[in-house]
């Protein structure tokens, strides 16, 4: 298999407006910085019923984050809930079905988790799909394209649709989107073409989204997490979901002058 280091994970760069590299160095280094002010925040994670997923909502939550975790399958949903528990002051978690390829389900996931917790401020797209890994990319069904791409891209298009336009207008809101070094352009490769050209489309969303609301108080960022150690990346991944999701979970609490509209791995910018 080729290059399997990246593609079991499961989005030109160029600097934020006004904001030169020591500034994304000072971001790096301030850690935690504007965490404390996300203590009354509500989250919402995709495909958070294992792995990346469940490890974002986990760190989230011990941060003071209120956390909605969604997954397709709700009483797996609610099973992970239940393993990670309730942490710290105000840390509070609820597990809702949220289904990216159903405009419908994720509309009553908006309408559930604002009654319950309030309106979302911070979106992490993590759901994805990896279909015919090792397949050429010329033997590769129509079809592996479109239910590749339908949750992978379009997905995330309708999950944005439902929920940044709120923040835009409440003038606060995050949204990470988790992507994939085989989505890097400048390392392209053979492996897992549909997952990989989905990832490159992420990133040029993200790119997109940034620019449409970079003045209305939305920052939009892709993280890499490297290949981790989760049921899809096996056991012989060198990175813990611990060090995986550190990035997303920076990019999640991001203070008001943070970077938008790049793409980081281990909170360092890196080419798109």
């Amino acid at each position: 298999m080729s290059t399997p280091a990246l593609g079991r994970i499961i989005m030109w760069t160029s600097r934020p407006k006004g904001r030169n590299e020591d500034s994304v160095r000072e971001w790096r280094m301030k850690g935690a910085g504007g965490e404390a002010a996300y203590g009354s925040r509500v989250a919402l994670v995709t495909g958070a019923n294992r792995g990346l997923g469940l490890e974002t909502c986990r760190q989230l939550l011990a941060r003071g984050l209120r956390v909605v975790m969604t997954g397709r399958n709700e009483d797996a949903t609610k099973q992970a809930l239940r393993g990670i528990g309730q942490t710290r002051e105000g840390g509070k978690a609820i597990a809702l079905r949220l289904d990216v390829t159903d405009p419908a389900s994720i509309e009553a996931a908006r309408g559930a988790a604002e009654e319950q917790l309030g309106a979302i401020d911070v979106l992490v797209n993590n759901a994805a799909l990896l279909l015919f890994e090792d397949g050429d990319v010329l033997s590769i069904p129509k079809e592996g394209f479109q239910r590749t791409l339908e949750t992978n891209l379009l997905g995330v298009i309708e999950t944005c649709r439902v929920f940044v336009p709120p923040m835009a207008a409440r003038g606060h809101g995050r949204v990470v989107n988790v992507s994939s070094g085989v989505g890097q352009l400048a390392k392209l490769s053979t492996y897992a073409p549909a997952y990989a050209i989905s990832k490159v489309a992420l990133n040029a969303l993200t790119r997109i989204l940034s620019e449409t609301y970079r003045d209305r108080g939305v920052l939009v960022n892709a993280v890499n997490p490297g290949w981790v150690r989760t049921d899809m990346g096996g056991p012989e991944a060198p990175r813990s979901v611990e060090q995986g999701v550190d990035t997303a979970v920076w990019l999640a609490t991001l203070p008001d002058d943070g970077p938008s509209g790049a793409f980081f791995r281990d909170r360092q910018r890196i080419e798109w």
